[in-house]
C-alpha cells in the first residue's frame, strides 16, 4: 500500500454534521419563543416595595391572563425548539447519546412544570389577589393569607422548573461539545447559561423572588440570547446536503 493511500484526509474522523433542515426548524422555534418571552416580560406588571404593593399592582392588571398565556406559549416554543434540536443532532450511538436523550426527557419535564406554573401564576394567583383587593376590611387578613399561600406555591414550582430548565441546557450543551455536530462554543455558552439558571432555581427556592435573582437573571438572558443568535447564524450558513455531497465528491 502506498504512502498516499495510507494518508488520512484531514477531518475525516469528524462527527457528522447536524441535520440542517431540523436545525433551522429548531432555531425558528427558539427565536420565536425567546422573543415572545422577552415581550411578555416587558408587559408583565411590575412589583412594589412590599408584598401588598405588588399584589395591588397584580390586581389592577387588566391583561394578566394574556401576558401569562403568552409566557407559557413562549416557554412551549422554546422547549419545542430544544426537542427539535435533539432530533437535529441525531446522536444515536456512543456515550453522547445519553446526555442527548436525558436532555430531551428533561425538556419535556420542564414544559410540564411550566404548564403547572402558569396555571398557578396566571390563574390562581390572579383570582386570589382580586379577592383580596375587593375584600371588606374584616376579611383582608384571611384573604391576604390565601394570596401568600398561592405565592409560596408559585415560588416552589418556579424553583423546580428553573432547576429542570438549567439541567436541560447543561445536558444539551454536553451533547454539543461532545459531538461537535454544531460549533462547540454554542455548547459552552448554553452550558454556562444552564449553570446560571440552576443557581437562580436555588435562590428562588431558598429566598423567593428577591433582588438577589436580578444579576443572574440578566446574565442568563444575555448568555441565552448569545447562543440562540449564534445557533441562528450557524443554521443559516449550513450548506444544504446536496451541496455538501457535491463538495465531498469533488
Amino acid at each position: 500500500m502506498s504512502t498516499a493511500n495510507r494518508t488520512r484526509t484531514p477531518g475525516a474522523r469528524r462527527e457528522p454534521a447536524a441535520d440542517g433542515t431540523l436545525l433551522r426548524a429548531s432555531v425558528a422555534l427558539l427565536v420565536a419563543g425567546w422573543v415572545l418571552l422577552a415581550l411578555t416580560n416587558v408587559l408583565h406588571p411590575g412589583g412594589g416595595a412590599t408584598f401588598e404593593a405588588t399584589f395591588a399592582n397584580y390586581a389592577a392588571s387588566g391583561d394578566w391572563a394574556a401576558v401569562h398565556l403568552g409566557e407559557f406559549v413562549g416557554t412551549a416554543l422554546s422547549f419545542g425548539g430544544l426537542l427539535v434540536l435533539f432530533f437535529a443532532l441525531n446522536v444515536v450511538e456512543g456515550p453522547a447519546r445519553w446526555p442527548a436523550l436525558f436532555g430531551a426527557v428533561s425538556a419535556g419535564v420542564t414544559l410540564v412544570l411550566a404548564g403547572v406554573l402558569y396555571a398557578v401564576d396566571g390563574v390562581a394567583l390572579k383570582q386570589a389577589v382580586d379577592v383580596w383587593a375587593s375584600a371588606p376590611a374584616a376579611e383582608k387578613a384571611t384573604t391576604y393569607a390565601s394570596v401568600l399561600a398561592v405565592r409560596w406555591v408559585e415560588w416552589g414550582i418556579t424553583s423546580y422548573q428553573d432547576f429542570m430548565w438549567g439541567l436541560t441546557l447543561v445536558l444539551f450543551a454536553g451533547t454539543i461539545v461532545a459531538t461537535a455536530r454544531i460549533t462547540r462554543p454554542i455548547g459552552y455558552l448554553m452550558g454556562l447559561s444552564g449553570l446560571v439558571w440552576l443557581g437562580v432555581g436555588w435562590l428562588t427556592g431558598t429566598r423567593g423572588f428577591t433582588s438577589a435573582n436580578t444579576l443572574p437573571q440578566y446574565a442568563f438572558f444575555g448568555l441565552t440570547t448569545a447562543w440562540i443568535i449564534w445557533l441562528l447564524i450557524s443554521a443559516l450558513l449550513m450548506k444544504a446536503p446536496s451541496v455538501r455531497a457535491a463538495l465531498a465528491s469533488s
